[in-house]
């Protein structure tokens, strides 16, 4: 897996000792030494470059940043757990038919299916590849993950991923001839955009950004064009433009340093968001719930891991 997210034993002994308020009482849940606790946590403040306790006489105390990344953490661990009793209970032996859009499949969901499969080796996945949205009653599918605002009408949508939109490019752009230094410097580049402006996320058309930050003398309609978000992605791995990259298609190639972020800090929430979607029998099934509590597992947000 290309995700370098922090060991999961830090994981837990930081969330257990937040949860006790100590490293003692965390030691007795977790079965370790309370000095190794400690040293877990130390070393997942490393791999953050945030502290999240501020060591005190009477005890520990979350920092900001702790707070603020607790909450997540622990309702992942939830999420995981209820994946495992689902499991133990039986039940979940059978075939599950997940349509789901080509760009994400490819660059987002299929490198993490290895954690799924090693959660829930009875569920034998079945995945549809399809960007039209399926038809619960003629295609035998049993959930769909879509992008959008969540509105299907007689379906129950479950929002699993959030995204941020933000300038990507391979790092030969960033010291070439014509260095990438800020947004002005893209009219000496090809823009990669999408053309599909009908029905998607407002972000990922560069008229939209280069408006919002006055930049002048950049064709936002020139370029090329892609209907395609992974043949976009690939386009820029290549080298050959820029792109406004989503989150869930660029964040591993960002981790494996294939893809860059050329203006730091410079990124636009996006108002679409990922979505389980199905209608509200099939959340019954327990294939389907399990499958969905992992995605939010594995949706959790990075940003702190990523410094945003």
């Amino acid at each position: 897996m290309s995700r370098r997210l922090p060991p999961l034993n830090a994981l837990r002994a930081f969330e257990a000792a937040a949860r006790h308020g100590g490293f003692t009482r965390a030691a007795e849940e977790l079965g370790v030494t309370p000095a190794a606790v400690s040293h877990q946590v130390k070393g997942l403040e490393d791999v953050l470059g945030l502290c999240l306790f501020r060591r005190l006489p009477r005890g520990l105390e979350l920092t900001e940043e702790g707070q603020a990344y607790l909450p997540d953490l622990s309702r992942g661990f939830d999420r995981l757990a209820r994946a495992g009793e689902r499991l133990r209970e039986g039940g979940l032996a059978g075939r599950l038919t997940v349509s789901v859009l080509p760009s994400f499949c490819a660059n987002w969901l299929a490198p993490r299916l290895p954690d799924f499969q090693a959660a829930c080796p009875e569920v034998h996945l079945r995945m549809l590849s399809e960007n039209r949205f399926a038809d619960f009653n003629r295609d035998g599918i049993d959930m769909a993950i879509r992008y959008g605002r969540g509105i299907y009408p007689g379906l129950r949508a479950i929002p699993f991923l959030a995204e941020e939109v933000f300038p990507v490019c391979a790092p030969s752009l960033l010291n070439g001839a014509l260095p990438l230094r800020g947004l002005a410097d893209l009219r000496h580049h090809t823009l990669l955009r999408s053309i599909d402006e009908t029905a998607g996320e407002p972000w990922l058309y560069w008229r939209l950004w280069l408006a919002a930050e006055g930049i002048e003398g950049v064709a936002p309609d020139g370029g090329i064009g892609f209907t395609d978000g992974s043949a976009l992605v690939q386009a820029c791995l290549a080298g050959v433009g820029v792109a406004l990259g989503r989150t869930a298609l660029v964040e591993d190639h960002l981790r494996t340093g294939r893809l860059v972020r050329p203006f730091a800090g410079l990124s636009r929430p996006a108002d679409f968001s990922y979505f389980a979607v199905a209608p509200a029998a099939n959340l019954e099934n327990p294939r389907v719930a399990c499958f969905i509590d992992w995605l939010r597992a594995a949706g959790v947000p990075a940003c702190l891991a990523d410094g945003g």
